[in-house]
């Protein structure tokens, strides 16, 4: 019990705070495009451009940070024997992410942000590139951690039986997160166009600055097409490692309980919970699930009757299948996902190609709605990412069962689980009502546009503002 409420927990804290997080990777690389193109043509909208989405991005940044900061107590309070038993290795990504990564990100948000007319030009424009390079960082000693988890490498074990690290170039190197950090870059720069894209249409149909945000909605889609069909290339590359090493994951995601070969992947089914064994898949697409696990149309898939005897005989009694109802609609949730996003960016697409882009009300308005559609694939993702290495912890090292703080109670974690989704529900409407009534805001005028309308008032020849 006490067990499944600390998963509880952390699933509660990890899924809030991934909301966040790819926006932040996402809309930091756009608002430092959109800056790039003002340091290039000092067109005024652009600047204003930069900084409202800048406003955006400090947002989800201001409420994103504190739901991270939870999960690293957590590790300590709530799994403490996992802390003990993988800290030598666990612990140097997490370190590099929080006094590298971290750092780096804050300290330049914070110049960017009381930079603007103080700071050089130049110099200015360097450090919202730098945010950006340091949210990529921070997911990068992240995803490292991660892909540990699934995937041991780079380790020994000592006298005791713990896991030290022994090759920190291995841990960098690891195919599961080589495929698994470009995935969730790329799914991270979807959220952030998809947000973009969606305030840029709101905009556009109620009339408000209707030249400047067609830039901006025109930025979204020419990104939008290339980066699904590519992070749909790279989770498919990322399923064929995970057959590789974790090939429990893949047939739970099928719900294959024998050996196939080929193997067809059905478009949905019904049935198949906790112990239903034999689903009514419906639409089965011919040898696609080979396709997905091992690149081949006539490739074999273990099923997980087979998967589980071979880990007992390996491991000992037990039951080593993941949640297989999770997996199988994690994946789907997922995949037909962004199979809607892929519609939606070939309609922007030609929508753009036919100079139509700003008069297609429906298009305008589907895009408005398909900001919350990266939100729910990246969560179907994570959850078919950590649900399929359960029942471990540390893939074939330590069980989840064994790796909670045996002195923390379940009146703890009951407490805790009711304070942390009161505050969180809390913190996510505040975020949501700020990024409402920002995004709703037109572009304005700032200071700068003000000076250089004053000084060209005035016959002046040179604007202070420009020679920083």
């Amino acid at each position: 019990m006490t067990n499944d409420l600390a998963r509880w927990q952390f699933a509660t804290t990890s899924i809030y705070h991934f909301l966040f997080v790819p926006v932040t990777i996402g809309l930091a690389f756009l608002v430092a495009l959109l800056q790039t193109a003002w340091y290039r043509n000092e067109k005024p909208e652009y600047r204003r451009l930069t900084r409202f989405f800048g406003t955006l991005l400090l947002i989800n940044v201001a409420v994103g940070v504190v739901s991270g900061l939870v999960q690293e107590f957590e590790f300590g309070m709530n799994w403490s024997a996992y802390s003990r038993f993988v800290g030598d290795v666990f612990g140097g990504p997490l370190a590099m992410e929080g006094l590298a990564a971290f750092f780096l990100e804050s300290t330049f948000l914070g110049l960017w942000l009381f930079g603007w007319d103080r700071l050089p030009r130049r110099v200015h424009l360097s450090c919202i590139w730098l945010v950006a390079v340091g949210t990529i960082l921070s997911a990068m000693f992240i995803m490292v951690a991660n892909s540990w988890m699934q995937h041991p490498v780079g380790y020994v074990l000592n006298s005791h039986g713990q896991p030290e690290l022994n090759n920190v170039g291995a841990l960098f190197t690891n195919p599961t997160f080589l495929w698994g950090y470009v995935h969730v870059v790329l799914a991270s720069l979807i959220t952030g166009t998809l947000l973009m894209l969606a305030v840029s249409a709101w905009q556009i149909r109620n009339g408000r600055d209707v030249e400047s945000f067609h830039h901006t909605a025109r930025i979204s889609v020419i990104i939008l097409l290339p980066t699904i069909l590519l992070t749909m290339f790279v989770g498919s590359e990322l399923g064929v490692v995970e057959a590789k090493y974790q090939p429990v994951k893949i047939a739970a995601a099928e719900a294959q309980w024998n050996n196939c070969k080929p193997c067809s992947f059905s478009a949905f089914q019904i049935g198949g919970g906790k112990n239903d064994k034999t689903p009514s898949q419906i639409i089965p697409i011919p040898d696609l699930l080979s396709v997905l696990a091992t690149n081949s149309f006539s490739g074999g898939v273990v099923g997980l009757n087979q998967l589980q005897k071979q880990d007992e005989t390996k491991y000992g009694p037990g039951n080593y299948i993941p949640d297989v109802f999770i997996q199988y609609w994690s994946m789907r949730i997922m995949a037909y996902v962004a199979s809607l996003i892929v519609l939606l960016a070939l309609w922007g697409g030609w929508l753009l190609h036919k100079g139509r882009l700003d008069q297609s009300k429906w298009f305008l308005r589907l895009s408005m709605w398909a900001v919350l559609t990266p939100f729910v694939m990246n969560t179907a993702g994570w959850m078919l990412t950590e649900n399929g290495r359960q029942p471990w912890i540390v893939q074939g090292l330590m069980k989840t069962i064994h790796a909670n703080s045996p002195s923390v109670t379940s009146t703890d974690l009951w407490i805790s689980i009711v304070v942390f989704v009161l505050a969180y529900t809390a913190l996510g409407a505040a975020d949501v009502l700020l990024m409402l009534r920002y995004a709703r805001k037109g572009l304005g005028e700032d200071g700068h546009d003000a000076e250089l309308r004053s000084g060209a008032n005035s016959g002046a020849t040179s604007i202070p503002a420009l020679t920083y």
